[in-house]
């Protein structure tokens, strides 16, 4: 028997999940959650051979939950409406087994859960090709500046903060922009957020 928790904030997909999931004669959700940190709690004391995790939940997201659970014997599926690249580069990171979106027909989730078990790992066809197309070319301090320009800091708060000249975020920003092909900061901060480069 394939045991699984399930975290998911939306209740009605949440019960929906766990319904047809114990369905299938070889499967039982023994745990379910709306957060991540219930996500990581209920690993923890249940043990369970399967984690789907959506991505957008309430305090602690399923990618920051996932990176939590690397060190265990329980093998992650991402199930989420984010075709993101950014998102996808960093479950792989996070050593998730499988990232599915949810507008896939049911019986490919509990497929792929069978396979995952097996120790396959299972992805969204049309994200495999933005896999290698849409690395964040920024470097991490240009990262660190973009998400205080995110967060509303000025450059001299942004100088302040990081202990460097406001030239220098200056310089910064100016990089940010050029490598992202766009002109103004509200778009290097709409297009970071849309592929998912944001934390």
């Amino acid at each position: 028997m394939i045991r699984i928790v399930i975290a998911e904030d939306q209740g009605m997909m949440l019960g929906a999940l766990g319904s047809l999931l114990n369905l299938e004669e070889d499967m039982e959700v023994v745990g379910m959650a709306k957060s991540g940190e219930g996500a990581v709690q209920l690993v923890n004391q249940l043990a369970p051979d399967i984690c789907i995790m959506d991505i957008e939940m309430p305090g602690k997201s399923g990618l920051e939950a996932a990176e939590e659970l690397q060190s265990l014997d329980c093998k992650v599926i991402i199930l989420t409406t984010f075709a993101r690249s950014g998102y996808f580069q960093r479950a792989i990171k996070a050593g998730v087994c499988g990232y599915l979106l949810k507008d896939n027909p049911s019986e490919e989730l509990a497929n792929a859960i069978r396979h995952v078990t097996t120790g396959r790992k299972i992805y969204a066809p049309e994200l495999m090709d933005d896999l290698y197309r849409e690395e964040n070319p920024l470097t991490m301090r240009e990262k660190a500046v973009l998400e205080l320009v995110a967060d509303g800091k000025n450059t001299k708060e942004i100088a302040e903060k990081l202990s460097i000249k406001t030239g220098t975020v200056r310089n910064y920003i100016s990089q940010i922009l050029d490598k992202l092909e766009v002109t103004n900061r509200i778009e290097a901060i709409t297009q970071s957020k849309k592929k998912g480069w944001f934390k």
